[in-house]
């Protein structure tokens, strides 16, 4: 039984999604940079096409002022060389003026025929340190009005940031119906908590022990209950998996085997989430854990000693990442983002070993978001007026 109530309690598949390093994040060593390795397009949309070939139902495609690749830019880059595979496009709140956003949204949409999800992200934007709280009732304002653009006939809205009336959504209708896009969110904060309970659809979580994993699963399901509302869970963790726990944590070993703490920090400072509470949560597991690593059998925190947000790595055989796995499903959650290094690689040791193993779905198909046919928005069936 599911530790709270969600959204999604009769599905028994999950969601398995890979990571697309478009922000200057994949190495054969943690901390290490290759140049082969760096994101470019050709390297970024090779992670992606491998990910779909290997069978994962979606990839999160991060946002961040980092050389790489532009999120949004990308994601429709990908359109035309996929086919069944979901997108996960980060979207950093305010960035972009909202019925624009909105715009763009259904423009995505429509070309990749309803597989695209949203990260919803409040962090700062390069250059600016604006208050939390502020950055928080600016998010609920750009994702109320999102939601107006998918699901009435105008956007009207009056709010702290952002005064619209009578604007026409028909630019803004994307090809996913009945609400649009899901929104994924992840957050620590009492405020993260209150936005993702009142606007979103899936509650993202880092890796922690599974008894703070459901304590925070409790806390934001009590402010979605506060709005009527219920949501899924997800996971972001790495993997490491191999044939053997032993030679899993070897590799583990080896990753940091060449890191320099001093320049992992240099890593973990520069990206513009360094200072929010999640972050914190991960130094603190760091903290927590055994002589090797490990805060839990198979939960290993080496990772987040070379990057910022998740920290974390399931590491050890198929067998064991399967069940563990299988636990988190048990717990409620129904969305795995998952990513290992270098990802093109640990993308085939999970997507042969572990993936073919499990019941995955797409959940904006699950949900009933994507129609079967092309809609009569005006992107797709429409009357042209």
């Amino acid at each position: 039984m599911s530790v709270v109530p969600i959204t999604s309690a009769d599905l028994a598949e999950v969601e398995v999604s890979w990571f697309s390093a478009l922000c200057s994040d994949d190495y054969a060593y943690l901390g290490v940079p290759d140049g082969a390795l760096r994101s470019s397009w050709e390297h970024c949309s090779d992670i992606a096409l491998t990910a779909e070939r290997l069978g994962f139902r979606n990839i999160l495609c991060p946002s961040s002022y980092q050389v790489g690749q532009d999120t949004l830019s990308f994601v429709a880059g990908c359109a035309p060389i996929t086919s069944r595979m979901n997108f996960l496009a980060a979207i950093r709140c305010g960035e972009m003026q909202p019925i624009m956003l909105a715009r763009t949204v259904a423009t995505l949409d429509h070309m990749l025929k309803g597989r695209l999800t949203l990260n919803v992200i409040s962090s700062d934007f390069p250059g600016e340190r604006a208050d939390s709280a502020f950055r928080y009732r600016r998010s609920h304002e750009v994702v109320e009005i999102l939601r107006q653009a998918w699901t009435r006939e105008t956007i009207d809205f009056e709010g702290e940031v952002y005064n619209f009336k009578g604007v026409s959504t028909e630019p803004a209708r994307p090809y996913q119906q009945n609400g649009g896009p899901l929104l994924y969110f992840g957050g620590y904060s009492p405020d993260a908590l209150e936005l993702c309970g009142a606007q979103c659809d899936v509650y993202l979580m880092w890796p922690e022990t599974r008894e703070q994993l459901a304590e925070r699963m409790k806390a934001v399901h009590a402010r979605a209950e506060a709005h009527g509302r219920t949501l899924d869970y997800g996971l972001r963790v790495h993997v490491i998996v191999r044939d053997t726990e032993r030679e899993a944590r070897e590799y583990a070993e080896h990753l940091v085997s060449r890191l320099d703490d001093e320049y992992g920090q240099l890593i973990r400072s520069r990206a513009h989430d360094s200072i929010s509470l999640g972050v914190a949560h991960q130094a603190r597991a760091r903290e927590l854990a055994d002589q090797f690593g490990y805060i839990e059998p198979n939960l290993w925190t080496g990772v987040g000693r070379a990057r910022s947000g998740c920290g974390a790595a399931l590491v050890g055989s198929t067998d064991q990442v399967l069940s563990a796995l299988e636990d988190y499903r048990r717990m409620g959650i129904r969305a795995f983002i998952l990513s290992g290094y270098p990802h093109l690689a640990e993308a085939e040791h999970f997507g042969t070993k572990v993936l073919p193993q499990m019941k995955t779905c797409s959940l904006p198909h699950a949900r009933g978001r994507v129609p079967d046919t092309t809609p009569n928005t005006p992107l797709g069936l429409g009357e042209r007026r």
